[in-house]
Protein backbone atom coordinates (compact mmCIF):
# COMPACT_ATOMS: atom_id res chain seq x y z
CA UNK A 1 0.00 0.00 0.00
CA UNK A 2 1.43 3.30 -1.14
CA UNK A 3 1.01 6.23 1.51
CA UNK A 4 -0.31 9.28 0.51
CA UNK A 5 2.24 12.49 1.60
CA UNK A 6 1.47 15.20 3.10
CA UNK A 7 2.93 18.22 1.35
CA UNK A 8 3.95 21.35 3.09
CA UNK A 9 4.72 24.64 1.32
CA UNK A 10 8.23 26.42 2.34
CA UNK A 11 7.41 29.46 4.04
CA UNK A 12 10.20 31.31 2.09
CA UNK A 13 7.73 30.97 -1.00
CA UNK A 14 4.89 33.20 -0.13
CA UNK A 15 5.91 36.33 -1.97
CA UNK A 16 5.72 34.75 -5.64
CA UNK A 17 2.70 35.61 -8.03
CA UNK A 18 0.74 31.66 -8.99
CA UNK A 19 2.16 28.49 -8.12
CA UNK A 20 5.83 29.59 -7.59
CA UNK A 21 6.88 27.20 -4.19
CA UNK A 22 8.98 24.58 -2.86
CA UNK A 23 7.07 21.94 -1.03
CA UNK A 24 8.42 18.89 1.21
CA UNK A 25 6.58 16.02 2.55
CA UNK A 26 8.51 13.07 4.40
CA UNK A 27 8.44 9.71 5.28
CA UNK A 28 10.12 7.95 8.05
CA UNK A 29 13.23 7.47 5.60
CA UNK A 30 12.52 9.95 2.64
CA UNK A 31 12.25 13.74 2.16
CA UNK A 32 10.32 14.84 -0.90
CA UNK A 33 10.49 17.81 -2.40
CA UNK A 34 8.73 19.39 -5.17
CA UNK A 35 7.72 22.86 -6.99
CA UNK A 36 3.86 23.27 -7.31
CA UNK A 37 4.28 24.37 -10.94
CA UNK A 38 5.22 20.36 -11.97
CA UNK A 39 3.74 18.37 -8.78
CA UNK A 40 4.26 15.10 -10.96
CA UNK A 41 8.13 15.84 -10.56
CA UNK A 42 9.74 15.10 -7.25
CA UNK A 43 12.93 14.46 -5.88
CA UNK A 44 13.52 12.01 -3.07
CA UNK A 45 16.15 12.07 -1.14
CA UNK A 46 17.36 11.34 3.04
CA UNK A 47 18.32 13.69 5.39
CA UNK A 48 22.41 13.49 5.49
CA UNK A 49 22.70 14.54 1.83
CA UNK A 50 20.23 17.30 2.06
CA UNK A 51 21.92 18.51 4.60
CA UNK A 52 25.03 18.40 2.95
CA UNK A 53 23.87 20.15 -0.32
CA UNK A 54 22.23 23.18 1.98
CA UNK A 55 25.37 23.27 3.82
CA UNK A 56 27.61 23.53 0.22
CA UNK A 57 24.74 25.96 -0.84
CA UNK A 58 24.64 28.21 2.50
CA UNK A 59 28.81 28.27 2.52
CA UNK A 60 29.51 29.52 -0.82
CA UNK A 61 31.32 26.11 -1.87
CA UNK A 62 28.52 25.17 -4.68
CA UNK A 63 29.95 26.12 -7.75
CA UNK A 64 28.51 25.72 -11.62
CA UNK A 65 30.21 23.20 -13.62
CA UNK A 66 32.85 24.33 -15.80
CA UNK A 67 31.65 24.23 -19.73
Amino acid sequence: MTQALHWQKSTFSDGGEGNTCVELASTPTTLHLRESDTPDTQLATTPAPLAQLLHHIKTGKLTAPQA
